[in-house]
């Protein structure tokens, strides 16, 4: 239904129902036209009036030519407004008041720009000038300049293509003022809505969609949903979008799949889906609007990845109907065999993993089968050990399914069996005592040499016969030996109850029983023998020293007991008793039973004098017959204080010593002390007095080496040919003393007087030392006669020629035949000398 009111146009009412055919005729001032509409059905008929009204519309507003007639622009009139004074009772409405249509521009039009859309006009224009304008979105509001006006003609243009997926309509606003800026008009609303045209593709949400659906599903079953979206208005053509599948892989002569068309869900359109066959599906699916048209509409593509989930719908199957093993006997957690399964579920699924199970020849439950989950193989181990000499083989009989229930529908049995064989192989078993530990019962004291038992051992191989040996593993004390043949054990030595290696009456041995197989086996069996006890040890008094006062108090009191090694009966209630001799002991002490195990030592008389006193006292077990015990008690007698304790002294006068020992002792003490003192006095003077020593040390203690002159001896008596003269010592100074000034010999002492050293004060003084040593080193260094004198050799000139001879005449070389072995006897100095020259000739 369309209504309009505009200038003198008529107004034209337009029904259509289902079914019909209408052909009606529209009048307008310049265009006639004439619309058959057939409407099959509702929905089409809807959009096929919407674009015939729009089409009429742009037709009427001047936007198209009709039959090559050019349409005048749209005018739009500013409504008159009311005569002043009127009564508002007496309204009634003006013949130039209507209501004004929107402007629809339609999007991405190619211009040319600017493009005229309507005109706007006052009635005043007769009389005055008229200036418009346009103010709101798109004028002078952003988006800016989309709309302008001649402010002269009133002509509204639209300078740029629209797009309505951008900005669908706008909201403007018309003013019409004077020269003077004064408004002449109230401003007028404009609306102007951006018609679609279909310039968007459906665009996928994803371009890749992953689906699922179990394996067996029934036609009609959901998997999945695609969605598309276009941007064009969804309430026209352009934006209402159709879904199909373009393709569908691997090809299948039947679909599986189809889609909605309208919603885009995917569903199962045909029963077959097995995942072992085709695991996943992959099809292509086509969105196109235009209500699906394939010839006018839009289209884009998706995938859509469809993965067929497994269920179990395929037991397990055993790969053989026999399964061959072998096993040693005795061996624990051994794998037999493996028995293999193939299941064609998808792995490491419950669909897939096998269970398997021993259902019979098995009784004793000697073997389990445990699954390897990385290859869904079933380990046949052994889980408690076969005996071949019971057992030779087995036949077991094994079943195999999945932890889970088969699928509903599916008609196959949803376990497997089949048989496996166990061959169990013969070891040398090691000989065993049928009672390990084995345990006899002996009284102690049994002698050696007697025979206690037969401690036979046993060997499991009984289809093959081998002899035993038997030796002894572990004998504490030593008092066993086993036969090496027939096991029978005898003493060694007479067992005795109370040793130390007897643990609460039980003695323990180990012994070894060996085969003779190849290789040898041993078995290892422990024999215990319970010792039952009797009274062979006396029972003892504790303690056997002790120490009272002098005089009767209650300090004068012993407490006794024994102890006995053996067990009760043999050991208390014990009797304790003072001899009769000597005869001291009763009358000085009494024993006072307290009860069956301990009693009482006290002094009778009222002072005793202290010391050591050695006490015997009997003491008796309970035995059959029972045993005595003489013990002497080391009683010491002291002087005690107030608190009943025995004093320092008389502890030690208890312990023997006499008043002349003791003051010995004390003497001893003294003069010990008196030595350690006079040695610290001694060394204490010792240190003092090398702390005052002299610095200088005294020229008699002077170690050092001193320079010795000795007279000139003459030569040997081959040197008598020679004048030695020249070599002497002058008995005579005086031609040197005499000697005029000049060059002086400084390889001589000079004969003046020596030089006055500084002498060092006697008592000590801060500066002395320094002082000291500068003024020495000042008197050395001006002193013509200090040491060395070869410091520089300075000779005079003698003259030419000499008394004495050359010493060239000294050359070794011509005395070849000198005997030097006297210096042999001029002592050990020359003995060098000998060894040099002497001897003879070389080697």
């Amino acid at each position: 239904k369309y209504h309009s009111v505009h200038h003198q146009r008529q107004v034209s009412y337009i029904t259509v129902s289902q079914g019909q055919t209408v052909n009606h005729k529209l009048q307008f001032p310049t265009v006639e036209i004439h619309a058959c509409i057939a409407a099959s059905d509702l929905t089409k008929f809807y959009l096929v009036s919407l674009n015939l009204l729009l089409f009429l519309q742009m037709a009427r507003e001047g936007s198209i030519n009709l039959r090559g007639h050019h349409l005048q622009p749209r005018v739009i009139s500013f409504p008159r407004r009311h005569q002043s004074g009127s009564s508002p009772i007496s309204l009634r409405r003006q013949k130039r008041d209507w209501v004004i249509p929107p402007i629809n521009v339609p999007e991405n039009s190619r211009g040319p720009f600017p493009q005229m859309l309507v005109r706007i006009r006052s009635d005043k224009d007769r009389d005055i000038q008229i200036r418009y304008s346009i103010t709101g979105a798109g004028a002078d509001q952003p988006p800016n300049d989309v709309y302008n006006i001649d402010p002269v003609a009133g002509k509204m243009f639209v300078t740029r293509p629209l797009d309505r997926e951008e900005r669908a309509s706008y909201h403007v606003k018309a003013h019409a003022v004077d020269m003077n800026g004064i408004q002449v008009e109230s401003p007028i609303d404009l609306y102007i809505y951006v018609i679609d045209m279909n310039d968007n593709r459906p665009e996928f949400r994803n371009q890749v969609y992953n689906g699922s659906v179990a394996e067996g599903s029934k036609p009609g079953t959901h998997v999945m949903k695609v969605t598309a979206h276009d941007a064009d208005d969804d309430t026209t053509a352009n934006g209402i979008v159709q879904y199909r599948i373009l393709s569908e892989m691997p090809h299948n002569p039947s679909h599986m799949f189809t889609i909605n068309r309208e919603t885009g869900d995917i569903v199962t359109v045909a029963a077959g889906l097995d995942r072992e066959r085709i695991p996943q599906y992959t099809l292509i699916v086509q969105a196109t609007d235009m209500d699906g048209s394939q010839t006018i509409g839009l289209s884009n593509t998706a995938t859509a990845l469809i993965t067929v989930t497994d269920i179990n719908d395929n037991p397990p199957e055993m790969t053989a109907r026999t399964f061959l093993g072998e096993v040693q006997e005795n061996k624990l957690g051994a794998v037999v065999t493996n028995l293999t399964v193939t299941d064609r579920d998808q792995p490491d699924t419950p669909n897939w993993r096998a269970v398997y199970k021993i259902v019979h020849g098995d009784p004793q439950g000697h073997f389990t089968i445990n699954t390897n989950h990385m290859t869904n193989d079933g380990m046949l181990t052994v889980v408690k050990p076969v005996d071949y000499e019971n057992n030779r083989s087995f036949m077991l009989t094994v079943v195999v399914f999945n932890p889970v229930e088969l699928a509903k529908g599916i008609q196959s049995s949803p376990q497997s069996t089949a048989g496996v064989s166990i061959s169990v192989k013969d070891v040398n078993e090691p000989p065993y005592f049928p009672s390990n530990p084995a345990m006899i019962r002996f009284e102690e004291g049994v002698p050696a040499g007697t025979t206690i038992t037969i401690f036979a051992a046993r060997d499991p191989d009984i289809f093959t016969r081998q002899r035993v040996r038997y030796s002894k593993l572990s004998d504490p004390a030593n008092w066993l030996q086993i036969n090496t043949s027939n096991g029978e054990i005898t003493t060694m030595a007479m067992l005795d109850r109370e040793s130390v290696y007897v643990k609460n009456n039980i003695y323990e041995a180990t012994f070894l029983a060996a085969d003779d197989g190849k290789p040898s086996a041993t078995g290892t069996g422990t024999l215990q023998i319970y010792l039952t006890d009797v009274n062979d040890n006396a029972p003892v008094l504790v303690p056997r020293e002790a120490q009272v006062c002098e005089r009767s108090r209650s300090g004068s009191r012993v407490n006794l007991t024994a102890n006995d090694p053996d067990a009760d009966p043999s050991a208390g209630p014990f009797v304790f008793d003072l001899p009769p001799y000597p005869q001291a002991i009763r009358r000085n002490w009494t024993i006072v039973r307290l009860n069956g195990y301990y009693t009482q030592l006290r002094l009778k008389l009222h002072h005793l004098e202290s010391g050591v006193y050695n006490i015997p006292i009997l003491v008796s077990d309970s035995g059959n017959p029972p045993l005595s015990n003489r013990t002497v008690l080391k009683l010491k007698v002291c002087p005690c204080d107030e608190n009943g304790d025995c004093t320092t002294i008389g502890a030690v006068a208890a312990a023997g010593l006499g008043t002349g020992a003791i003051i010995a002792i004390l003497i001893c003490i003294i003069i010990l002390l008196s030595m350690v003192l006079l040695f610290v006095m001694w060394m204490k003077r010792r240190e003092k007095e090398r702390q005052t020593k002299p610095l200088l040390i005294d020229p008699e203690d002077d170690v050092r080496d001193n320079i010795l002159k000795y007279d000139e001896e003459g030569g040997g008596e081959e040197d008598q040919d020679y004048d030695l003269s020249q070599l002497q010592q002058p008995e005579s100074l005086d031609h040197i003393i005499s000697k005029p000034a000049g060059v002086r010999r400084v390889d001589e002492r000079p004969v003046i007087a020596e030089s006055q050293y500084p002498v060092r004060s006697a008592l000590p003084h801060p500066g002395d030392i320094g002082d000291f040593i500068n003024d020495g080193l000042r008197a050395a260094d001006n002193d013509p006669t200090a040491p060395p004198y070869d410091s520089l050799l300075v000779f005079d000139y003698e003259g030419s020629g000499s008394t004495a001879g050359s010493v060239s005449s000294l050359n070794s070389s011509s005395s070849g035949d000198q005997d030097y072995d006297y210096l042999n006897d001029w002592g050990p100095r020359f003995k060098k000398l000998a060894d040099l020259y002497g001897g003879g000739d070389e080697d």
